[in-house]
């Protein structure tokens, strides 16, 4: 069975491991980062769906070990990390027309459209944008999908925090938002989110608009959401952030609140 996130946000949930809680000792904690560099978005799409696959697979292998008395493997987590040239991705349950532009539109913009597999309507990839995937195995944290959403919000609010920008939520609103006290003048969504859970293994995530051109967010309907705004950590510091140096300050809040160890693989 397969479970979607959409851009409403279901009731909160814990923002950590309970304090004290030790994983089971089939759980592993461990999650290997890759980062991607640039890359286009169907063969960064085709790598989660091979990883998931594996790891759908092992679980099989484990499922059928553990019924035998066998051992059992340790099934893995990875967090992909990336930016992609101009792209929009729309999900299960989105709308087409909330894409402003035609064929001619896109070439134009040297842009691409790709219908894909999470949840969520439509949101726009490309460069200056921090793009998370994590394909973990949920298993070996938590079985709680608006749990893991939750988290997933609360590390790019640590993140952003690190630069002095606060940020939070919206109430029934999946992502990151500036401005998000209820009655406050300019709400700004300055990350998006959806994902896709199989058999509580997780694909798809988190872009977080660092240095993007969000000029390529007039062309659609953000999210399906027409009465806010978004927005860019280059926006509201004024300057330009490295890419590599928020991916550096976000994956040790990954690793605080998923109670996770982190190493570092460069390979594709």
């Amino acid at each position: 069975m397969d479970i979607y996130s959409a851009c409403v946000s279901p009731a909160p949930a814990a923002l950590a491991p309970e304090p004290g809680a030790s994983p089971a000792p089939e759980q592993n904690r461990a999650i290997l980062v890759r980062p991607l560099g640039l890359v286009a978005y169907q063969p960064a799409w085709d790598l989660q769906e091979q990883l998931l696959a594996d790891t759908l697979a092992l679980k099989t292998r484990n499922r059928a070990a553990q019924e035998a008395g066998q051992p059992l493997e340790p099934t893995p987590n990875y967090l992909l990390l990336c930016e992609h040239p101009h792209v929009y991705t729309l999900g299960k349950s989105g709308k087409p027309e909330h894409l402003l532009l035609d064929e001619a539109g896109l070439a134009q913009h040297a842009a691409t459209f790709h219908r894909i597999n999470r949840g969520g309507d439509i949101t726009y990839h490309g460069p200056g944008q921090l793009v998370g995937y994590p394909i973990f195995d949920l298993d070996n944290f938590f079985t709680d999908i608006h749990r893991y959403l939750r988290l997933l919000e609360e590390v790019v609010i640590l993140t952003l925090a690190d630069y002095g920008v606060v940020a939070g939520r919206i109430a029934g609103l999946t992502g990151v938002w500036l401005d998000f006290a209820e009655g406050a003048p300019n709400p700004r969504k300055i990350c998006a989110m959806g994902v896709k859970c199989s058999r509580w293994v997780t694909m798809h995530g988190f872009a977080l608009n660092v240095n993007t051109d969000l000029s390529y967010f007039g062309h659609i309907v953000p999210c399906g959401i027409t009465d806010k705004a978004v927005t860019s950590l280059a926006q509201e510091l004024g300057y330009q952030v490295p890419l590599a140096e928020v991916q550096a300050r976000l994956v040790p809040h990954i690793a605080q609140l998923f109670g996770a160890r982190t190493t570092s693989d460069s390979a594709a």
